[in-house]
């Protein structure tokens, strides 16, 4: 008699975990003709930078974030002259938010200032990166914001519901029809004393 071994449930594991995986990467090439967008292919484009271009670059980061925020800060406005409470809420998130980043990001860039003058790559090339991070982050605040929604879309007016019943329709004989209602004289208290 032949004798089998049988695979524990690690290597079953990490058999199904690869056929995903696989399948997975197969779906993702199929999806447009083309393969998915390595991420390390844009790090390796921005590694090249040296510190002044990052600082230049650094710059238009910081203009583009300026722009952003001018932008939802006009919304803003509208929102408050309009009095549509719900849209300037989110949209003063918004707003709070970006200032966060917008500020976090000058202080950055000093560090890239910095970093440059002491001809430190990689010091700068880590200030940079968090810059791009946050660029990134201001780009979807943005986006967001333009996506707040004011009351006149959350609220149209008064609803109200009007049921009708066919009259043609017979009445359901096994319905439970309550009778009518008996009024009687609510029950008296029994004093405490009384009780023995």
């Amino acid at each position: 008699m032949r004798r089998q071994k049988i695979l524990g449930f690690p290597a079953v594991a990490a058999f199904a975990l690869m056929i995903g995986h696989g399948i997975a990467a197969a779906q993702a090439q199929q999806e447009g003709g083309r393969p998915a967008p390595d991420a390390t292919a844009t790090l390796a484009r921005q590694v090249n930078l040296s510190p002044a271009e990052e600082l230049s670059q650094s710059e238009t980061f910081l203009v583009r974030m300026d722009s952003s925020r001018t932008g939802v800060r006009r919304q803003l406005e509208t929102a408050r002259a309009q009095r549509d409470v719900v849209k300037t809420l989110c949209l003063n998130d918004k707003l709070n938010q970006l200032d966060v980043a917008i500020r976090s990001a000058r202080e950055r860039k000093q560090a890239l200032e910095a970093a440059a003058q002491r001809s430190d790559a990689d010091l700068a090339t880590h200030e940079f990166t968090i810059l791009r991070v946050l660029r990134d982050r201001s780009d979807q605040l943005t986006a967001e914001a333009n996506q707040c929604i004011g009351q006149e879309a959350g609220f149209v007016g008064d609803s109200a519901v009007i049921g009708t019943i066919d009259p043609g329709i017979a009445p359901d004989p096994g319905a439970f029809v309550p009778p009518e209602a008996i009024v009687e004289d609510p029950p008296v208290p029994i004093p405490v004393s009384a009780i023995k």
